[in-house]
């Protein structure tokens, strides 16, 4: 049962996995439908797989024998789950809604692992129910809260954080405000940072919390309210703590946001906790924050693009040449993930021809500079007008290019405009914007599709560096930098002293010039270039362990369901290792 919590226009319920019921009868039924069905179960199937306390096969063995199987879906169906692409929450089979969405993938590739099971003696109701364990979200905390505005008006603001797991801890999430905002699309992004962080071997559970709100309509100050109030009622219940769950940056959010939320916890229920700013990552520099961190999640886009773009075989697949320079591609959304990418992709190289916002977009066959764009509208407000494009009539997503990116918002590639599109490689930097219904018209078309659960890793990712900076309580490259700009000078003096011994001096000393490259390097590495280096390097090692997860499969151009395979063995490991405490 879930434990909740009441007061006058303050209510905080705790719900283990979802909204309370209108009802008790309603509550009732469906444990009475489950209760039934446990007790039809055939004896000697636990309810987690264990028999004589000890699990049985190894996760890894087991799944490395899915390799030799192929098809997506299979005969599999999780307990609780008719067969078919399950429940649609928020949505119907055309339009599901983004938890359905999310649930589906998932699925899909839990479906091979049911697959590999199946062979095995009592493996199967094992994997089912760890299965089932991983797609659940653990706990959902609901909480509204009264604001007084600026004009002494008052209104209930409403907000969720969802725990979706915690194999590992603290959880990690952002928070977004939005007045779209409901509970079940917090279930499922909470979902995909357990995936994501899975995927890019971060040691985080995924969570999310969101505020039904529209920023725009309220003041600094009532937003500032908002997001104390909002904090507070998270520390009460427990999600919120350096050790327990950690928020950060989303949509309309940032670093004013992530540092009031920071000072909160550290001057209330955090306040005899040394790592208390460790509550929260994307902060600005003065409170803590990394720096690289604000292009973070664009620079993993870049990367996750180049270990794609870079790959021969996979090129050949889809008829491309590889390499990024002279590619040209298309931008929907110009926010904080949108403009990062551009400029990265742009310095790399790659040729952006059009971009597209909520109030128009611009094209541009012979390319757009970001950095231009970037001055105009943050003059105008828009990027509409710009003067060095025109606009574009239509959907952007159907413009003739190579890479195709959507960074704005999920459910923008549908049944209906995905036979229209006509790019080669579409990268997610948005979470969730392809329908399965899309995702399978793409495959049958051959276009690479490079998932949101690998591509946009880069914001968590850099987070967690964050993170560890938080704990260790000092910058990246701090004790090492005077070191390191020694040792270098010490090894070209040594070079030019050998060098004068085995020629001489006889005209003068033997300079020994570095190169502007070694010159930057031998000046020492900076907290930048460090969580860069580390940002490249896993976005690389993931790259890799799904292309080998889509090998092994014989999956081919399904990279998504590839991702979501390499974050089940993962987390089923985790669990097979650990075991449960109860």
């Amino acid at each position: 049962m879930g434990l909740e919590s009441h007061r006058c226009l303050g209510a905080a319920r705790m719900l283990p996995g979802g909204p309370k019921a209108p009802s008790a009868l309603k509550m009732a039924l469906p444990r009475l439908h489950d209760a039934h069905a446990w007790l039809a179960q055939p004896r000697g199937w636990p309810c987690w797989g264990r028999q004589g306390g000890h699990f049985e096969g190894s996760v890894a063995a087991m799944l490395r024998a899915a390799g030799r199987l192929r098809g997506r879906g299979g005969t599999g169906v999780l307990p609780g789950q008719c067969r078919g692409e399950g429940s649609l929450a928020g949505g119907s089979p055309d339009a599901p809604g983004l938890l359905a969405m999310v649930e589906t993938f998932y699925r899909r590739a839990a479906s091979l692992a049911l697959q590999s099971a199946a062979g095995r003696p009592g493996g199967l109701p094992w994997l089912r129910g760890l299965l089932e364990t991983i797609r659940r979200c653990s706990y959902v905390l609901e909480v509204a809260f009264p604001l007084r505005r600026d004009g002494g008006t008052w209104e209930v603001v409403q907000g969720w954080r969802a725990q979706h797991s915690q194999h590992r801890l603290p959880c990690k999430g952002g928070v977004r405000f939005s007045s779209s905002i409901g509970v079940d699309e917090v279930k499922a992004l909470a979902a995909l940072m357990t995936y994501k962080c899975a995927v890019v071997d971060v040691p985080f559970g995924g969570a999310m919390a969101g505020v039904r709100i529209d920023p725009r309509k309220y003041s600094e100050h009532e937003l500032e309210k908002i997001t104390r109030h909002f904090t507070i009622e998270m520390a009460k219940k427990g999600f919120i703590g350096p050790g327990i769950d950690v928020l950060a940056p989303d949509v309309s959010t940032g670093e004013r946001e992530m540092s009031w939320i920071a000072d909160t916890y550290t001057y209330t229920l955090g306040y005899r906790d040394i790592n208390a700013l460790a509550c929260v990552t994307g902060k600005s520099i003065s409170q803590g924050g990394a720096h690289g961190r604000h292009s973070a999640t664009g620079r993993g886009v870049l990367h996750g693009i180049e270990n794609y773009i870079n790959n021969a075989h996979y090129m050949d697949c889809i008829g491309m040449s590889p390499g990024l320079p002279g590619k040209t591609f298309v931008l929907q959304g110009f926010g904080k993930v949108g403009l990062h990418t551009m400029k990265y992709l742009h310095q790399f190289g790659a040729r952006c021809i059009c971009v597209g916002e909520t109030d128009g977009a611009i094209y541009n066959p012979s390319g757009i500079n970001p950095k231009e764009l970037e001055d105009y509208e943050r003059g105008h407000g828009t990027i509409v007008g710009f003067p060095k494009a025109e606009p574009c009539e239509g959907s952007i997503l159907e413009v003739p290019c190579d890479i195709l990116i959507p960074a704005a918002i999920e459910k923008q590639l549908t049944r209906e405009n995905a036979p229209r599109v006509q790019a080669k490689i579409i990268v997610e930097a948005a979470n969730g914007p392809t329908t399965p219904a899309a995702h399978d018209i793409f495959l049958q078309r051959n276009i690479l599709v490079i998932p949101d659960v690998y591509v946009n890793a880069g914001g968590v990712t850099v987070s967690f560096f964050e993170w560890l900076k938080n704990l260790n309580h000092v910058s990246y490259g701090r004790l090492s930098f005077k070191y390191e700009w020694e040792s270098s000078r010490y090894l070209l003096q040594s070079v030019q002293h050998s060098l004068e011994r085995c020629f001489g001096k006889a005209r003068g000393e033997i300079p020994i010039l570095p190169s502007p490259e070694l010159q930057a390097r031998a000046s020492g590495a900076s907290e930048r270039d460090i969580v860069y280096a580390g940002l490249a390097y896993t976005m690389e090692q993931s790259a890799k362990q799904i292309m080998n997860t889509a090998a092994r499969y014989n999956l081919g151009l399904d990279q998504r369901t590839a991702a979501y395979l390499c974050a089940l063995e993962k987390v089923l490991t985790v669990y097979d290792e650990a075991g449960f405490t109860y």
